[in-house]
């Protein structure tokens, strides 16, 4: 016969159990989540991130605060997140800037790859190439050919050393062999009124710093750097429809967590960045930034980051280009 005071432990000792489990297996997110962007407040990342923030509050049921930490081109932020707790509560937006440091920074005091992992990539971004209307340049292949008549003598504004735009210029000097002088500038806006103002012929810009100039004459866009037409730019030409087939160059801006992130967080954040990304006020948001919505999910954004990267390393190598 059984014990009645044994059996009496048992069951206490199993109930004890039970109110414990769900305590130990809290279900994500448990806490408010952050979004780290390692931009100032006011920029297209940090809007894309606040954007965003609103409907992972309601689709979470935490709030979602979004955390500026700039600096150190983006290294500060990446370091941060890096140290944070692989808990799925710390989810960092982030794109060209974090590839490039990969290539150009040889002393990160992380391990980009090894220590992030990709949640869901939110948009691509194309750049545009355009002229100051007294350059003689009708079109891209008219430009290239200026350029080689000239070789040296004809500059771009960029918004800055190491930026897409930059990037952008010196793949399509690498392909075509011309010579552009790079000067770069503090932004966009800055390098766009330059060539305005006819301090250089020749501009690399995100869509939205033109879009405006050249509607009012005082730019001449030429091309656009993705492989396929800008829904921005729609009569834009592509750099492959004018005379490069295969060129492609756009820069990618997706969100990170820690590498030993729990899987059942990464995939909740992933399947609700990708749900936000549908919803008709977040596009509008990225696309007036110039962004184009890009959903993809972890492995299909972690494969086009590889790619990406090859990209970036395969320009840094030919143009020799070197970061402080």
């Amino acid at each position: 016969m059984i014990d009645p005071q044994w059996r009496a432990r048992c069951v206490l000792g199993f109930a004890s159990v039970l109110a414990i489990v769900p305590a130990s297996a809290q279900t994500f997110p448990s806490k408010p989540v952050r979004i780290v962007v390692g931009v100032p407040p006011g920029g297209t990342n940090d809007t894309a991130a606040r954007t965003l923030a609103v409907p992972l509050t309601t689709a979470l049921g935490q709030p979602v605060i979004v955390e500026n930490k700039p600096g150190g081109g983006q290294v500060i932020a990446t370091e941060y997140v890096t140290r944070a707790p692989a808990d799925g509560h710390t989810l960092f937006l982030a794109g060209f800037t974090l590839l490039a440091n990969v290539v150009t920074r040889p002393k990160l005091p992380y391990d980009t790859f090894k220590d992030l992992t990709g949640v869901a990539c939110i948009s691509s971004d194309a750049i545009a190439v355009s002229v100051h209307p007294a350059l003689p340049a009708k079109n891209l292949k008219e430009l290239i050919a200026l350029a080689r008549a000239k070789p040296g003598e004809l500059s771009y504004a960029s918004a800055g050393q190491g930026f897409p735009a930059h990037f952008a210029a010196e793949l399509l000097k690498s392909t075509t062999k011309i010579d552009l002088l790079h000067v770069p500038y503090q932004g966009g806006g800055p390098s766009a009124v330059a060539v305005v103002g006819g301090h250089n012929p020749v501009l690399f810009s995100t869509i939205p710093t033109v879009i405006n100039h050249a509607a009012s004459g005082r730019l001449r866009i030429l091309a656009v750097t993705s492989a396929k037409r800008s829904p921005l730019l729609p009569d834009a030409p592509t750099i492959a429809e004018s005379g490069l087939p295969g060129f492609d160059f756009t820069s990618v801006f997706g969100s990170f967590v820690r590498s030993t992130t729990p899987k059942d967080a990464l995939t909740r954040l992933s399947n609700e960045v990708l749900a936000a990304l549908n919803q008709d006020n977040v596009k509008k948001t990225l696309m007036r930034d110039g962004s184009v919505p890009l959903p993809l999910g972890p492995v299909e954004f972690d494969q086009l980051l590889h790619v990406k990267l090859e990209q970036i390393r395969k320009i840094v190598k030919e143009a020799d280009i070197k970061l402080n």
